[in-house]
């Protein structure tokens, strides 16, 4: 019983060690046709008071209409870690509103994934790690939480 406690805190400090000196190393190798994005947030005083929006899209050629794109962003956990990381899957093809654009509109503009899954609580001690097709990007937003809070009336 003893040896186990002892396995146990030894596996335990090891893997830290493992993710202080190179915190990618339990996270799996991006499949093909895919890529691996990783950012660190700092470490903030009141973390349970944050979150992080992760902004998946792509640089496409629009005009005056709303562009989008469909998708969701899945949580994985890596096997034998307890670590979370994120895979885009099955993103739809653009879709826009169909108005009337004045000539000379047309701009490169980024065009985000809307959908499921992109807003995740704040953690700054692990890397946040996204897996996106070929071609995508990632850009992060953080959002903090009002610190008035509102009592709901009782009808």
């Amino acid at each position: 019983m003893k040896w186990n406690v002892v396995a146990g805190l030894l596996l335990g400090v090891g893997a830290m060690a493992a993710v202080a000196g190179d915190d990618l190393k339990a996270f799996p190798p991006a499949e093909e046709g895919f890529q691996r994005a990783v950012f660190r947030l700092p470490p903030a005083p009141s973390e349970d008071d944050l979150r992080v929006e992760i902004v998946v899209g792509k640089t496409l050629q629009v005009d005056c209409n709303r562009v989008s794109l469909g998708g969701s962003l899945e949580r994985h956990t890596v096997p034998g870690w307890g670590y979370s990381y994120f895979r885009l899957a099955g993103v739809g093809a653009p879709v826009s509103t169909m108005m009337a654009c004045p000539e000379g509109s047309e701009h490169e503009d980024f065009v985000a994934v809307s959908g499921d899954g992109f807003q995740q609580r704040y953690n700054s001690r692990l890397p946040v790690v996204v897996y996106i097709p070929q071609g995508f990007e990632v850009r992060y937003r953080i959002w903090r939480a009002d610190q008035e809070i509102h009592p709901a009336s009782f009808e």
